[in-house]
């Protein structure tokens, strides 16, 4: 998590500010709540409860935000120093999140849509039934769709890196220049908990082969020697991708059909556990970020 950041703050520097009035409960509390994003940045996991921790805080953050906006203080200063530049760009970032976060929920809810039908197949299954073939294809199929979407995403981030520039001409007023200094670092916090979120949801590219009782991933071949080397490394969905690609994988043995689908149907429990937790932190996160554009929209208009 902390490369991500470290660049932007690098390239984005944001320069430490404070407010004329410590005292007031709304700019304290959002001070704890930067405080609390600073720190979950530079952690160095990325499991699947830390990314929950993580969209759940940033929700958290945009409240604060919007009730900063809210502020009498606040809403005069930006009655008397109109900027349209900074207007503009920040009515410009606000969109793209709202956008980014809308876009990765509904993947979100397509590919847990897609996991629990394949965990639905696999229950009515019997071992060594060949009816599994279409719905396991179709996951494999999902995992490349959410890979293509979660590459647009990236992209969209990456464009998003030099919305925020330097308005000096804000520094006249000392309360708004600190308004605008902490929403430029909310954005930088808000695309590297979105980049570190989506690379957690990117999946390896599974590459077909000709046979259809062939079609086993890359990950597949570097997942297995993984989990024997370090399983702890793998999040949940590497884990599905492992066991899905291997139903797929000749029976041995050692290795029988049931086995496999067993293995199969308790990693897709536990990412439809994942998933659910993903859907209610993003929904949350959507609606913050929401009602802060709302509410800097509704402090324009007057």
């Amino acid at each position: 998590m902390a490369a991500f950041s470290s660049k932007s703050m690098k390239k984005h520097s944001v320069r430490s500010v404070s407010f004329p009035a410590r005292s007031h409960p709304s700019t304290l509390r959002l001070e704890e709540e930067l405080n609390k994003r600073r720190c979950w940045q530079g952690a160095s996991s990325s499991n699947a409860d830390t990314l929950c921790t993580g969209l759940f805080g940033l929700a958290e953050l945009y409240i604060c935000l919007e009730d900063l906006l809210n502020l009498p203080l606040t809403q005069q200063a930006l009655a008397q120093h109109h900027n349209r530049e900074w207007e503009n760009a920040l009515l410009d970032c606000s969109l793209k999140h709202l956008d980014l976060c809308g876009n990765t929920r509904d993947t979100v809810l397509s590919m847990k849509q897609c996991a629990r039908e394949l965990q639905s197949a696999l229950r009515r299954s019997k071992a060594g039934e060949l009816r599994i073939e279409t719905n396991i294809s179709g996951y494999i199929t999902s995992r490349k769709n959410m890979k293509r979407e979660i590459a647009n995403s990236l992209a969209s981030l990456k464009q998003m890196d030099d919305i925020f520039g330097d308005f000096p001409e804000l520094e006249q007023n000392r309360h708004l220049f600190a308004v605008a200094a902490l929403l430029k670092e909310a954005s930088l916090i808000t695309a590297s908990i979105f980049h570190t979120f989506l690379s957690f949801l990117s999946p390896s590219m599974l590459k077909p082969k000709r046979s259809k009782w062939s079609l086993v991933s890359k990950l597949v071949q570097k997942g297995s020697t993984a989990a024997c080397e370090d399983k702890q490394k793998m999040n949940e969905l590497d884990r599905v991708d492992v066991a899905v690609s291997n139903l797929l994988l000749q029976g041995s043995k050692e290795d029988s059909e049931g086995k496999k689908i067993q293995s199969a149907l308790q990693n897709l429990e536990s990412l439809d556990a994942v998933f659910e937790s993903f859907e209610d932190g993003l929904e949350c996160l959507f609606r913050s970020l929401l009602h802060t554009r709302v509410s800097f929209l509704n402090i324009l208009s007057h």
